[in-house]
């Protein structure tokens, strides 16, 4: 399914990189809110720098999108996220580091 993608949001092909990696509901509790409209909510916030009460409503409740953030910073999910994408565009030469000292 190919969904309208705003400025700064995730294409489908980064979502297709980045969901099998994400945590799975384990069937306990309401449903969560789709991560995908989360990831963008939280990156939407990233990108402004704005207060997390000022996320648009698009992206569901500010405060769904903070405690998604701060749980998954707690648990080590983004940490992982960011090492299994540097560590595979890394293998498959789309990393290029610079080294700079000053």
């Amino acid at each position: 399914m190919s969904v309208v993608v705003r400025r700064g949001e995730l294409t489908d092909k980064a979502w297709a990189r980045i969901e099998p990696l994400l945590p799975a509901m384990d069937g306990r509790g309401r449903p969560w809110r789709d991560h995908r409209q989360v990831i963008d909510g939280i990156l939407w916030r990233l990108r402004t720098g704005a207060p997390w009460r000022d996320i648009p409503e698009r992206y569901g409740p500010w405060q769904t999108c903070y405690e998604r953030f701060k749980r998954w910073e707690q648990d080590g999910t983004w940490a992982r996220l960011l090492e299994e994408m540097q560590v595979k565009d890394d293998s498959i030469g789309q990393v290029e580091f610079t080294v700079s000292i000053d």
